[in-house]
C-alpha cells in the first residue's frame, strides 16, 4: 500500500484527479488530492498575492498536519514545480517524485520563462480580464483533452494568479539528489514547452514513460496513468528501466 499526494496543474483543482484517485483508492492506497489556494473549490480565496510560495506551503502543510511520510509525490504540469520545491525542502517525507507532463524549473527561473512567448499571452489575458493579475483558463481543446470531456474541463477550470506563473523558483538543488524521480510524457500533444522537460528527464536517466493522450493525462487516460504510477512506485526507480 502506497501513500500518494497528487498535485494538480494550473487552472485545475482536486477535481482533475478524481478518476485517478478513485482507481487508486479502490486498490487500497491512501490518496490525497489537495487543491492549491485560489483555484478549484478554493477559487473564492483567489487574490493577487497568491504565488508559487503559497502553493508550496499548501503541500508542505498537508504533509505536516496529516503527518505523512514515505509519500509518492506526483506533480502534473505546473504542479511539478510545486512538487520540486516540496522535495527540496522536505525530502525526508518523500519516497518518490513523479513529474506528469510537468514543468521542471531551474533555480531562479519562472514557469513563464520556459514558454515560447515568455508568458506574453498569459499577461495579455490577465490585462484583458480587467484586473491585470488573473489569468483566464486555457481552453481544454488546446491541451488536446478528449472531445467527450472538453466541455466539462472548460466548465471546471478557474483563473490562475499570474504571480504564481511568474515567481522564480527558489531551489537549493537538494531535490535533484533524490534517488527516485520519474517523468511521464503526454505523447499525443505536439512538441512544445514540455518537450524540453521530457528530454531533461531522459538526459538524467530518470524513470521515463509516455502515454498516447493529451496534456491532461489524469482525465484522458486515468487507468493507464494509475498503472504507470504503481509500476513506478513499486520499482527500484533508479534510471529508465
Amino acid at each position: 500500500m502506497h501513500t500518494f499526494v497528487l498535485v494538480h496543474g494550473a487552472w485545475h483543482g482536486s477535481w482533475s484527479w478524481k478518476r485517478v484517485r478513485d482507481l487508486l483508492i479502490a486498490q487500497g492506497h491512501r490518496v490525497f488530492t489537495p487543491t492549491l489556494s485560489g483555484v478549484g473549490e478554493r477559487t473564492h480565496l483567489l487574490s493577487p498575492d497568491i504565488g508559487l510560495e503559497t502553493h508550496v506551503s499548501d503541500i508542505l502543510n498537508l504533509l505536516r498536519f496529516e503527518e505523512l511520510d514515505n509519500v509518492v509525490l506526483v506533480g502534473h504540469s505546473y504542479g511539478g514545480v510545486v512538487a520540486q520545491h516540496v522535495v527540496d525542502r522536505m525530502p525526508e517525507r518523500i519516497a518518490a517524485l513523479m513529474f506528469l507532463d510537468a514543468f521542471v524549473l531551474e533555480h531562479g527561473r519562472s514557469v513563464t520563462s520556459y514558454l515560447p512567448d515568455n508568458g506574453a499571452k498569459h499577461r495579455e489575458g490577465a490585462h484583458a480580464s480587467g484586473d491585470g493579475w488573473r489569468v483566464p483558463p486555457i481552453p481544454a481543446a488546446a491541451f488536446e483533452v478528449n472531445p467527450a470531456d472538453v466541455a466539462w474541463v472548460d466548465r471546471q477550470c478557474t483563473p490562475m494568479p499570474l504571480k504564481a506563473l511568474e515567481d522564480p523558483a527558489r531551489l537549493t538543488g537538494l531535490w535533484q539528489t533524490h534517488p527516485a524521480i520519474g517523468y511521464i510524457k503526454a505523447k499525443r500533444r505536439a512538441a512544445g514547452a514540455f518537450e524540453q522537460f521530457h528530454q531533461y528527464a531522459i538526459d538524467r536517466g530518470w524513470w521515463v514513460r509516455d502515454l498516447a493522450c493529451g496534456h491532461d493525462i489524469p482525465i484522458d487516460m486515468p487507468r493507464e496513468c494509475v498503472d504507470l504510477l504503481l509500476e513506478f512506485a513499486g520499482s527500484d526507480r533508479h534510471g529508465n528501466r
